[in-house]
């Protein structure tokens, strides 16, 4: 596939054949009906401001989980599968009138101009790749079963982080298996911050639209422009768009390792991260944004991309390019089994029976998204030392909380059962601990009364603060022993 952004290009099917590209502009000049495949994370949040702010626009969200699908046409909007600050707005405004969700696939696909793929593609946990590849089965469904439904020319978006040339695989499948349609691929990557998506939807840095179709690249430059400044839609094509997202996590969780390497140094020599990571952040050139120490990132992209680029880079023989970024995992895990082990220490050496306290379990505040989070290989490492946990965080439920922990295989689930409870509320998690370890930044853990609360620990009373979230010289002054990364 040429390079050359809006010049035509040659197709290549399977028999090595190749037959001229038809523009896409001879069928489709406007979008009228929309359909993404996926109401996770990404594809319920941005299908609905896309709904929001195109009225004239019809968007329909198809997903398998009909149990996913019903919570999304709730009356009750606080009953949304995914909790996001500002989505109930949103969706409160468009549902009904041009947002639809369904079950439906067939149909949505049918009827749709242009079909987004917002579907999950988790890092590969068999063969080749294991470990490190992203697993494209779920795309290649979607395209499988796209091409069998579509009667008339579509527009394909990728809307899942993908890994580069994913698109040439779409194009083969949808092309050699279809109907004899015309099918153009375009890759759009989401940069979304989880707790911050509707206002990262509504105010985005970029939009990145990768293609080479300059009709069909319009065609979706059009669907943003109701909203987004154009200087502010960028154009490239499909093999930079597709690599720009992995690109733009991997360096952000670079400097979140970056600074959590400088942690462990600032506790061994009496410096405070806070103050460094201050200093280096005036610094024009840096910026002062992701240089706060922590337990450790997590979530559903940082890692993941960031081994999917690893696995690219070697799959290419640019094993030196590829150890680069695993650093920044391996920095990642040790930050978090530092923290773990600094509790063991701290606790005498022993925390077999001992009442842990874990304050949130989500991997950020304003997400109930637990995917990858700190708290859960915290967890594992003190469970492994038959410590007794107490889980509350406002917005994850029990039964995430042992999925994720029955998910490691480091124990049986009926283990984890016995050594982990959750708390509908903090002061239940509290009561009787020998320590809290703050695994979450969620506002409400600053707002507690802290005074009350060291009344009803044991002796001594232990905080270990993983997102540095209270103040030192405070818990101090009330008696307890207080530990924070970075000092």
């Amino acid at each position: 596939m040429r390079n050359d952004l809006y010049k035509p290009y040659h197709r290549i099917n399977l028999m090595n054949e190749t037959k001229p590209y038809q523009p896409y502009q001879k069928t489709i000049k406007m979008i009228k009906k929309i359909a993404c495949i996926g109401a996770g994370y990404v594809g319920g949040p941005t299908m609905s401001v896309i709904a929001q702010k195109n009225p004239h626009i019809q968007v329909t969200v198809v997903d398998m989980n009909e149990a996913r699908i019903e919570a999304w046409n709730d009356d009750d909007l606080s009953k949304l599968p995914i909790y996001e600050p500002g989505l109930d707005a949103v969706v409160g405004e468009a549902r009904g009138r041009n947002l639809f969700f369904s079950t439906d696939v067939d149909r949505a696909i049918d009827e749709a101009d242009m079909i987004f793929i917002s579907v999950n593609t988790p890092t590969k946990a068999y063969g080749k790749g294991k470990g490190q590849a992203a697993d494209l089965k779920f795309i290649e469904l979607c395209a499988r079963q796209i091409a069998a439904v579509a009667k008339s020319d579509k527009i394909v978006v990728e809307k899942s982080t993908l890994p580069v040339r994913t698109a040439q695989a779409l194009k083969s499948i949808l092309d050699n298996t279809g109907n004899g349609v015309n099918f153009c691929i375009l890759s759009n990557p989401e940069f979304l911050a989880e707790g911050t998506a509707i206002n990262d939807l509504h105010h985005p840095d970029r939009v990145l639209i990768g293609g080479e179709d300059a009709a069909a690249i319009q065609a979706l430059v059009d669907v943003y422009a109701s909203w987004v400044p154009k200087e502010r839609i960028l154009t490239t094509n499909l093999w930079s768009s597709e690599l720009s997202k992995l690109v733009a996590n991997a360096f952000l969780a670079q400097r979140v390792s970056s600074i959590n390497s400088i942690s462990e140094l600032c506790e061994v020599t009496g410096a405070n991260v806070d103050e460094v990571a201050k200093a280096v952040g005036q610094d024009s050139r840096i910026g002062p944004k992701f240089l706060k120490a922590s337990v450790g990132f997590g979530g559903s992209c940082f890692q993941k991309d960031i081994l999917n680029l690893v696995y690219i880079a070697r799959s290419y023989n640019l094993h030196t390019v590829a150890d680069y970024w695993e650093q920044v995992i391996i920095l990642n895990d040790h930050q978090k089994t530092r923290f773990a082990e600094r509790i063991i220490r701290t606790m005498y050496n022993t925390v077999n029976g001992k009442h842990i306290a874990f304050l949130g379990w989500a991997f950020k505040k304003d997400t109930n998204d637990s995917r990858e989070s700190a708290a859960i290989y915290v967890a594992d490492h003190l469970l492994e030392e038959e410590a007794h946990i107490v889980v509350y965080d406002p917005k994850v439920p029990a039964e995430q909380i042992y999925r994720d922990l029955d998910a490691l295989g480091t124990r049986s689930p009926a283990d984890n059962r016995r050594l982990v409870s959750v708390a509908s509320d903090p002061l239940s998690a509290l009561n009787d601990a020998h320590a809290v370890a703050i695994l979450t930044e969620w506002d409400e853990f600053k707002s507690y009364d802290w005074r009350e609360i060291k009344q009803r620990m044991k002796r001594p009373a232990f905080v270990f603060d993983g997102r540095k979230l209270l103040g030192r010289a405070e818990l101090e002054a009330l008696g307890y022993q207080y530990y924070a990364i970075g000092e």
